[in-house]
């Protein structure tokens, strides 16, 4: 069963898929939409058309690079492709900000980085036990910290592909 919980169809939600957004358009909206694993007939059932249909346009999707699909399941899955979420946004911000600005934000970021990996000890976030100080307030300000520092790593990774789309030369550097 998926995560994507959409709002029973209204008639404004049935307008809009009949009048604005062609079957592929239907289907794209659904697959960005979920967050793990689902069956081709279920985004068929949420994209309001044919689960022949919905498995060709997942299909493309897939070879797009948008989606993930596991054709070895019964019925297949699909479920959408983080890594071409994350290339979204760092196109939007190479768009939208100067080199310079990108590479100062990426500075703050690190520097963040830096106190968090001072703060706990450790490079890595996912090593810190956030319940090694017994009381609930403790626990949860550390748990927050541990939240924010995975933000911090994720935007500097997002923050570096922007760069590189920025000063883009035809070939991109792996960060």
């Amino acid at each position: 069963m998926t995560e994507f919980d959409p709002a029973p169809p209204s008639d404004d939600t049935e307008r809009r898929w009949q009048t604005g957004t062609d079957t592929f358009g239907r289907v794209y909206d659904v697959v960005l939409g979920i967050t793990s694993p689902t069956a081709y007939t279920e985004i068929a059932e949420l994209a309001d058309c044919s689960p022949n249909s919905a498995k060709k346009h997942l299909d493309r999707l897939a070879e797009m690079g948008i989606a993930r699909a596991d054709r070895d399941t019964r019925p297949a899955t699909y479920e959408r492709n983080e890594g071409y979420l994350e290339w979204q946004d760092a196109s939007r911000i190479a768009t939208e900000l100067s080199t310079e600005s990108i590479i100062d934000r990426v500075e703050a970021l690190e520097a963040q980085r830096t106190e968090y990996e001072a703060e706990f000890g450790t490079t890595d976030p996912t090593a810190v036990n956030v319940f090694e100080h017994g009381d609930h307030e403790t626990i949860h300000e550390r748990m927050t910290a541990v939240s924010e520092w995975q933000g911090v790593i994720r935007d500097i990774r997002l923050y570096e592909l922007a760069r590189q789309l920025s000063q883009n030369d035809g070939h991109l550097i792996p960060v």
